[in-house]
């Protein structure tokens, strides 16, 4: 690889960033248009998932534009972002593997034949925690009610109803580009919101 072009590209990155910490949201938007397609693909070879893909590449960049201001320019702002996007999707993918439920019937084996069996707790909600999740899903509402109109719109068809981006694309006739900054935007408002409002949900 050309070391020339490294290096002017490595200058053009820290140049957006510098530009984005002070809030120039174009400068948002070229770091995102510049590396989401190489973020998605690694994150599908990751978890084999597009909408895990995609969901993933938004919050792997919603956390480093978060943390800019940390980044050390002695370092290519690609790689810096391809480690915060690959340690979210490991993340992921253990939470998921606890997540995983194991069949009743299923006995785990060892080399020797000796079989075990599972703990499978319940998933049915006592009442308290059904009071709790019901307090928890009136406070989102409130937080999703919170936010701009064109924030609000895009959390309700994304989370709500459930559409894809390029959907979402479609029916507010905006570029997809744009739908995903914005929907990450708004997620970090909404993570912003809930920090303050944590002993309310």
């Amino acid at each position: 690889m050309d070391k020339k072009n490294v290096g002017s590209r490595m200058e053009r990155d820290y140049a957006l960033v510098r530009s984005a910490i002070v809030g120039d949201q174009s400068a948002y938007a070229e770091l995102l248009q510049a590396y989401r397609e190489n973020i998605y693909f690694m994150m599908l070879k990751m978890v084999k998932n597009p909408d895990d893909a995609e969901d993933l590449t938004i919050e792997a960049f919603g956390k480093a534009f978060k943390r800019l201001k940390s980044f050390n320019p002695e370092y290519a702002f690609s790689t810096w972002l391809f480690r915060i996007a690959s340690n979210n999707a490991i993340d992921f993918i253990r939470k998921k593997k606890k997540a995983t439920v194991f069949s009743l019937d299923e006995k785990d084996e060892d080399e020797d034949g000796y079989g075990g069996s599972y703990d499978v707790q319940s998933k049915e909600l006592n009442p308290e925690q059904k009071l709790v999740k019901g307090q928890r899903i009136e406070a989102m509402h409130k937080i999703v009610e919170s936010l701009k109109p064109k924030y609000r719109t895009l959390v309700e068809l994304r989370y709500l109803k459930e559409y894809s981006y390029d959907e979402i694309a479609e029916e507010l006739d905006l570029p997809l580009g744009t739908v995903k900054a914005q929907l990450f935007r708004a997620r970090e408002l909404m993570y912003e919101i809930l920090k303050h409002n944590v002993k309310n949900i």
